[in-house]
């Protein structure tokens, strides 16, 4: 190839003959340009994190029951098995705080558990209204007590949340709202105790059963209720409960528990993470 040969010279590159010159500068541009692409090619896309989360409420959100409980927590008996802690460590939100504590009210959120709400808050979650109603005191008079005794106290309870609860709900979600302005509030509810399909089940009578179930219903109801008119997502767990409650033979529930007794008629690890979590996750 006579006439054709290529001389390096400094900071270029010459052929003779010719006037093509390729500068250092573009051969350190392309390396830069390669190594830009490979590096998002490896890094890939960003994950990003979930919204600051802050879960309030009772002993249902709190995770009696659940076991793994968080002794930090005392009293309140906190679960790392309960369903915010699933959606925690499923979702990686930017803060995480659970203020659920067992025995809960309406007026102990209001009081004591909207601390970390602030204006960076962006998802809510709640369970609250059954202690209100005596959640407690309806089951053990329902466990200890003759038909008639449960039938009476549950009444005693549904008057309670169709007459009293609806304005201790709307005191309760006006602070949540008030305290995190931006924040999808998700109002969960509870779910059945008892299969009333089963055909048999040791325990409690059959009118006790459906006594019981009704005070569900009516409580779920005024809860949708309430939810609705303060723009909060409702959460209804009866339909991933369905079929697992007690007596169904596949419980997400406990019975009575002799100790601790305080797990006792609440949601196990499983009623958490298949009863719980998946509604809440449907509605964040």
């Amino acid at each position: 190839m006579a006439g054709f040969r290529l001389l390096l010279s400094g900071s270029q590159l010459s052929c003779h003959g010719g006037s093509v010159r390729l500068t250092k500068s573009l051969a350190a541009f392309a390396t830069l340009v390669l190594a830009v692409v490979f590096g998002v090619v490896a890094a890939g896309p960003a994950n990003a994190a979930g919204p600051a989360y802050v879960a309030l409420g009772d002993s249902y959100s709190a995770g009696n029951g659940a076991g793994n409980y968080d002794s930090a927590s005392g009293n309140c008996h906190r679960s790392f098995s309960a369903y915010p802690y699933l959606w925690k460590n499923a979702h990686s939100p930017s803060s995480f705080a659970d203020t659920a504590c067992s025995g809960a009210v309406t007026t102990d959120v209001t009081n004591s558990q909207l601390g970390p709400l602030n204006s960076s808050t962006g998802l809510v979650s709640i369970t609250i209204g059954g202690n209100d109603a005596g959640f407690s005191d309806v089951m053990t008079t329902c466990v200890t007590g003759s038909d008639s005794d449960c039938v009476n106290r549950v009444n005693t309870a549904e008057n309670y949340v169709r007459n009293t609860l609806p304005a201790r709900l709307d005191a309760t979600y006006n602070a949540i709202r008030s305290h995190a302005p931006n924040a999808r509030v998700v109002v969960l509810g509870y779910p059945h105790m008892y299969d009333l399909s089963a055909w048999f089940c040791v325990g409690l009578s059959d009118t006790k059963h459906q006594k019981i179930d009704e005070a569900s219903d009516v409580l779920d109801s005024m809860l949708a209720s309430r939810a609705a008119a303060h723009g909060f997502a409702w959460g209804d767990v009866r339909s991933t409960f369905n079929g697992h409650e007690l007596c169904s033979g596949d419980d997400y529930l406990h019975s009575l528990v002799v100790s601790p007794s305080w797990e006792s008629y609440h949601p196990t690890a499983t009623g958490h993470s298949a009863g719980y979590y998946p509604v809440l996750n449907a509605n964040d």
